[in-house]
């Protein structure tokens, strides 16, 4: 036997010991991933919708009246507090306002976040569920209407957020008795 043949069939066996090591050459799986991490609830629901979904919806809210392509950086854009004249300003905070919402929306349905009052979010609520949805595609409309720097399309996708968000505040923030009720 040639050198180049010994060295070509030591190849193969050693593919096919790896192959029979994982167990692919059996006709079984690979192993499956490590479970991902599973999410962890770290604020109640004042605290999501008060640090995500609010500045987030009020770039939408300003994307409406203004054309985020006429807002100037500021100074140091890097330190802007304002998402439309920061460094990711413009039309891409109205597309980053939008992926934050949708995003924002998965938030409300980890079981174990609490309401300001202590309560349980009623993730299993249908309504709930709904007006969630509405906040998802309310996000994903502002996220296109970002890439396309339409503002006509912003129009729709505020009017889409708006509805979910009152529709949702309606029943579960403004509940009679105020606070010890309200989520």
């Amino acid at each position: 036997m040639r050198v180049r043949d010994v060295l070509r069939a030591v190849g193969v066996c050693a593919g096919a010991a790896t192959l029979v090591a994982v167990g692919v050459a059996c006709g079984q799986a690979p192993a499956p991933a490590a479970p991902a991490q599973d999410a962890r609830v770290h604020g109640n629901l004042v605290q999501v919708m008060r640090g995500i979904v609010y500045p987030a919806s009020n770039v939408i809210f300003a994307a409406q009246a203004t054309d985020p392509a006429t807002v100037k950086p500021e100074g140091d854009p890097s330190t802007s507090p304002n998402p439309l004249s920061s460094s990711y300003g413009g039309w891409e905070a109205v597309a980053n306002a939008g992926i934050a919402l949708s995003e924002a929306a998965n938030l409300l349905i980890i079981p174990g976040r609490l309401c300001q009052n202590g309560k349980p979010v009623p993730i299993q609520n249908a309504d709930w569920q709904m007006w969630v949805q509405g906040l998802r595609d309310a996000g994903m409309a502002s996220y296109k209407a970002g890439q396309a720097r339409s503002q006509d399309a912003v129009l729709e996708a505020s009017d889409v957020m708006s509805t979910a968000c009152q529709n949702c505040h309606d029943k579960y923030r403004e509940a009679p008795g105020g606070l010890p009720n309200r989520c």
